[in-house]
C-alpha cells in the first residue's frame, strides 16, 4: 500500500505495523478511532504491554509523512485522519457506486467501471495482519462483488451481452463460488445464442460448490439453469420488452423524445414566519443591488448563531420576483467534515438546470464552464449557505451579469472581496429591541411586558443571538411553570450556560456551533483562543494577548486576525479585541479541558508580569 500525495509523490510505508495503522485510519477517514480498537486490529495475537506506545509512535510518523497533505488529529482517547474522503480509493469507489444507482443505465455502466477500475488486487492484500484484513477487507470485497453484479445487470439490461461475458468470465475464473455472478454470465451467454456454454458454466459451478463447500446451487443459479434449459428469455430485473438503446451521436437521449423540460427551479428553504429586525443588514444588501443591479456576489458573514442563513433565505424570498428564472440553494457544510466539494455542488446544480447525467462532465473546470454557460442570459438567484473558504465558492460564481449569488459564512471570505469583487455585510448580534421582539413573538408580548427586567437580562445572557434566543424560548415553552426570572437565573451560572442553551438535536446548540468555528482554526490561533479563556472581561489588548501566548507581537497579531476572520473576536480601536460572553465562556471551558495545569499557570504568570510592567511604566 502506498499513499500518493498532491504532488504525485508516493509515500512508502514499509512492510511493518506502520502500514497496518495507516490502513485502519485511512479506511475510517474522518472518523475517530479509539486507541483500543487500533490495538485490537493491529495485532493478531495478544498485544504487548507497550502496544499503546507503539501506536502513538506510528501516528507520530504518519503525521510527519502527511504534513501539509492531511492531518492525523487526537480525538479524546483516539485518533482521526482528517482528509477529503474522495482522496481514499475505497471511499471514492463507494461514492461512484452510489452515483451509479441514481442515474440512467448507460451512465451507471461508466461509473461502475470507473469504480471497479480503482481496484488493484484484493482488499488490503499488502497490509500485515490477518485480523485487520478480516475485519476491514471483507466488507470491501463484498462491496466489490456487489458492484460487479450491478455492472453485469446494467449491461444485460442494455443488451450488451458480450461485455457481460468479458467482465464476468475473468472474475469467476478466480472466484468460482459466486452464484449470482454465474447466473448473470449464463443469461448473457444464453442471450448471445451460446446455450451450451451457459450450461457448462452451471455444471462446473455446481461441482465446485458440492466438492469444495458441500452445498447445492441456490435459487438464483437454479432459476438461471432452468431458464437456459427451457429456452426462456433471460430474466433481468424489471426488464420488459427489448433493452433500450444507449445514447450515441445521433441519439443523445434514451429515446427519440427529448427530455421533459425541468420544473421551475425553486430550491429556497421555507422562510422563518416570525422573522424580525435586521433592518440595517437588509438596507446594506439593497444598497449593494443598487450599485450592481441584480448581479454580483454578496457575503453575509457572522459568528455562530447570528442568523445568517435565516436572513439570507428571508431576503432571497423577497427577491424572487426579480429573478424569474429560478433560485438555487445549497448548504456547503463548509465547517463540517467533509465539506461539500464544488464538483458535487455543480453536479446538483446542473441537474436542476436540466442537464442529463450523461451530459455532465467529470472534471470540475468543465462542470463550472457548463454551469456558467447555462446561467448566461438568465436572471437567477443562487444561495450558497455555510461556505468554508473562497475556493469552495469560486467555481460556483457566474461569469455574466444577471445572476446574484448570496453567500453565508462564519468567515469574512476576504478572498472573494479582493479577487471577485464581492460585497460584505456583517451579521452580528441583534439590537436589544429586536431581540426582545423575537422573544415576544415566541413567548407572547404580554409575558415579556410583565417581566420586562428579566426579559432584558435574558436577551443579554443569550448575547442577543437569534439561535440562543430561539433555544431559550423553546425551553421556556416546554416548561410552562418557569418564569423568565427562573430561566435567567439558570443562565447566570456560567458553568452551565452553554449546556442550558442546547436542544435535543445535537446540532442545535451554541456549544456545538462554536466548536465548528474553533475546530476550523489553525493550531496556533486555536491555542491563543483557548488561552484567552483565562482572561476575565469582555476584551483583551494585543500586548496582553502576546504575553499570554508567549509570542512576539507580529505572530500574535496574525493569530488575532484569524480569530477576527472567524468572528470569534472583533477588533476595536486602540489594539483591543472584544468577544461575546458565550465566546468567553466557551474559551474558558476549552482552556480548562485542553491545556495542562502547568501551561495555564505559566500563561497566567506571563500575563501577570506583563500587567505589572505596564503599571510600572504608566506610573
Amino acid at each position: 500500500m502506498e499513499i500518493e500525495v498532491n504532488n504525485g509523490r508516493l509515500l512508502g510505508l514499509g512492510a511493518g505495523r506502520l502500514r497496518t495503522v495507516a490502513a485502519i485510519l485511512i479506511s475510517e477517514v474522518n472518523r475517530a478511532i479509539p486507541v483500543g480498537r487500533l490495538i485490537d486490529l493491529a495485532w493478531d495475537a495478544d498485544p504487548p504491554a507497550r502496544a499503546r506506545g507503539v501506536v502513538h509512535n506510528h501516528v507520530h510518523r504518519l503525521r510527519q509523512l502527511l504534513a501539509g497533505q492531511a492531518e492525523v488529529a487526537t480525538r479524546g482517547q483516539g485518533y482521526v485522519l482528517i482528509a477529503d474522503p474522495c482522496a481514499v480509493d475505497a471511499h471514492r469507489f463507494q461514492e461512484l457506486v452510489s452515483v451509479a444507482r441514481e442515474v440512467e443505465p448507460w451512465t451507471a455502466v461508466a461509473k461502475l467501471r470507473q469504480a471497479l477500475g480503482l481496484w488493484r488486487g484484493e482488499a488490503l492484500a499488502d497490509v500485515p495482519g490477518d485480523r485487520v484484513r478480516r475485519t476491514l477487507g471483507v466488507g470491501l470485497t463484498q462491496a466489490r462483488v456487489a458492484a460487479l453484479q450491478e455492472l453485469g445487470s446494467k449491461l444485460l439490461l442494455l443488451g450488451r451481452y458480450g461485455e457481460v461475458v468479458t467482465e464476468l468470465t475473468a472474475w469467476l475464473a478466480e472466484h468460482p463460488s459466486h452464484e449470482e455472478l454465474t447466473a448473470l454470465l449464463m443469461r448473457a451467454l444464453q442471450a448471445s445464442g451460446r446455450q451450451a456454454e451457459a450450461l457448462d458454466h452451471y455444471h462446473r459451478t455446481r461441482r465446485y460448490l458440492k466438492g469444495q463447500l458441500g452445498i447445492d446451487p441456490g435459487p438464483a443459479l437454479s432459476e438461471a439453469y432452468l431458464a437456459v434449459l427451457g429456452g426462456r428469455p433471460a430474466a433481468v430485473s424489471h426488464l420488459s420488452g427489448p433493452p433500450p438503446a444507449g445514447p450515441g451521436p445521433d441519439r443523445p437521449y434514451a429515446s427519440d423524445r427529448p427530455p421533459t423540460p425541468p420544473p421551475a427551479i425553486a430550491q429556497l428553504p421555507p422562510r422563518v414566519l416570525d422573522f424580525c429586525g435586521r433592518v440595517r443588514e437588509i438596507v446594506a444588501l439593497e444598497r449593494h443591488l443598487d450599485r450592481v443591479p441584480r448581479a454580483g456576489c454578496v457575503v453575509l458573514a457572522g459568528g455562530c448563531g447570528a442568523g445568517k442563513t435565516t436572513l439570507a433565505v428571508h431576503w432571497a424570498h423577497r427577491l424572487k420576483p426579480e429573478f424569474p428564472d429560478g433560485q438555487l440553494f445549497v448548504n456547503l457544510r463548509g465547517f463540517e467534515r467533509p465539506p461539500m466539494r464544488p464538483g458535487t455542488v455543480l453536479g446538483m446544480f446542473l441537474r436542476a438546470l436540466g442537464v442529463p447525467d450523461a451530459k455532465i462532465p467529470d472534471a470540475v473546470p468543465e462542470r463550472s464552464a457548463l454551469y456558467r454557460s447555462l446561467l448566461a442570459g438568465r436572471r437567477m438567484l443562487v444561495v450558497l449557505d455555510n461556505a468554508g473558504t473562497a475556493e469552495q465558492v469560486r467555481p460556483l460564481l457566474p461569469a455574466t451579469p444577471g445572476t446574484l449569488v448570496v453567500v453565508t459564512s462564519r468567515r469574512r471570505l476576504s478572498g472573494l472581496m479582493i479577487c471577485d469583487g464581492a460585497a460584505l455585510v456583517t451579521v452580528g448580534p441583534l439590537p436589544a429591541d429586536d431581540a426582545l421582539e423575537m422573544l415576544g413573538t415566541a413567548l407572547g408580548r404580554q409575558r415579556i411586558a410583565a417581566e420586562g427586567a428579566a426579559a432584558r437580562e435574558l436577551v443579554e445572557r443569550c448575547d442577543r443571538l437569534p439561535l440562543a434566543l430561539r433555544i431559550a424560548a423553546a425551553r421556556l415553552m416546554a416548561h410552562v411553570g418557569w418564569s423568565l426570572a427562573d430561566w435567567t437565573k439558570k443562565l447566570a451560572d456560567e458553568r452551565h450556560r452553554l449546556c442550558e442553551l442546547s436542544a435535543a438535536d445535537p446540532g442545535l446548540s451554541m456549544e456545538a456551533g462554536l466548536s465548528l468555528s474553533y475546530r476550523a482554526l489553525s493550531s496556533g490561533a486555536a491555542r491563543l483562543f483557548r488561552l484567552l479563556g483565562l482572561v476575565p472581561g469582555p476584551d483583551v489588548e494585543v500586548h496582553a494577548a502576546a504575553a499570554l501566548a508567549g509570542h512576539d507581537l507580529e505572530r500574535t497579531r496574525r493569530q488575532l486576525a484569524e480569530l477576527c476572520e472567524a468572528h470569534l473576536l472583533e477588533e476595536q480601536a486602540g489594539g483591543h479585541f472584544a468577544r461575546t460572553e458565550l465566546v468567553r465562556i466557551y474559551a474558558g471551558k476549552l482552556v480548562a479541558s485542553e491545556e495542562a495545569p502547568a501551561d495555564r499557570d505559566l500563561a497566567l504568570r506571563r500575563l501577570s508580569d506583563h500587567s505589572a510592567g505596564a503599571r510600572w511604566r504608566s506610573g
